[in-house]
């Protein structure tokens, strides 16, 4: 009789903790109206890809006047995610100009504090929010053979690095929307989860076993890694003449998700 007691308070107890739990996280997302936005890498994949919970798409652009990305790029950008992600209400693009920010070269986590200053467009009702971050300063990862041209770092939040582009292209200015594009895109979709991201991926074999989160075949857009490129990987974008496509299989792995 006194075991049965026992096992009753227990059960009762846990059962109170994981109320109290849930009711905790309840209250910070309440008190938090940015917490939808603050997620995993990936994990909104499909929210953004399926016309289900949201039904419209609202990408924030945020740059300063010196480093506005091309108009041919936003274009190129707009054409990408319409021809993967179902909204029945639409996707709007919202243009922020903020001013020069300090703290460059910059780490992530000072891109973190940026993007907390100067965002205003948020997850709310049927509406799922995506921010874009155009920096005027290059990343402190960057090497004497290596440089970030952009990451991907938050379920809904990006940053690209203005900056580098245009050292890049400095000699041949009819590349940098080629290669701003290319950098958007490529890191919108490791947003929507490519490749293999949240190890939910049909096609397993098409990860690239050598660049984790990567596509294996060579001439995809998920193919390079745009946090961490070589001069040969830059030297190969720099020769393309277009923006590259993804592969049938990331298109599968977008469509398995709820994408086009």
């Amino acid at each position: 009789m006194r075991s049965y007691y026992f096992r009753a308070i227990l059960i009762l107890f846990v059962f109170v903790f994981a109320m109290s739990c849930k009711n905790d996280d309840e209250e910070q997302a309440v008190n938090d109206p940015t917490a939808e936005n603050k997620r995993g890498l990936g994990t909104s994949a499909e929210d953004i890809l399926v016309n289900g919970t949201y039904t419209r798409l609202t990408v924030e652009l945020a740059y300063s006047k010196t480093f506005e990305p091309s108009q041919t790029a936003k274009n190129n950008f707009r054409n990408f995610i319409e021809q993967r992600v179902n909204k029945s209400a639409g996707i709007n693009f919202v243009e922020t100009v903020v001013d020069d920010q300090p703290g460059a070269p910059f780490s992530i986590e000072r891109i973190r504090e940026i993007e907390d200053e100067i965002r205003t467009q948020y997850t709310e009702g049927n509406n799922i929010a995506v921010f874009v971050y155009f920096s005027n300063g290059r990343s402190s990862n960057d090497t004497e053979t290596t440089v970030t041209l952009g990451t991907a770092y938050r379920n809904t939040s990006m940053v690209i690095y203005e900056t580098t582009l245009r050292l890049l292209t400095i000699g041949d200015p009819d590349l940098l929307p080629i290669l701003e594009s290319t950098v958007l895109n490529h890191e919108f979709g490791h947003i929507l989860g490519l490749t293999n991201i949240l190890d939910d991926d049909i096609h397993l074999t098409h990860e690239d076993p050598n660049v984790s989160k990567h596509c294996i075949v060579d001439d995809c857009l998920m193919y390079f890694d745009a946090t961490n490129i070589g001069s040969s990987d830059l030297q190969r974008m720099m020769l393309r003449a277009s923006v590259p496509e993804l592969d049938p299989l990331c298109i599968g792995d977008l469509q398995a998700k709820g994408g086009r």
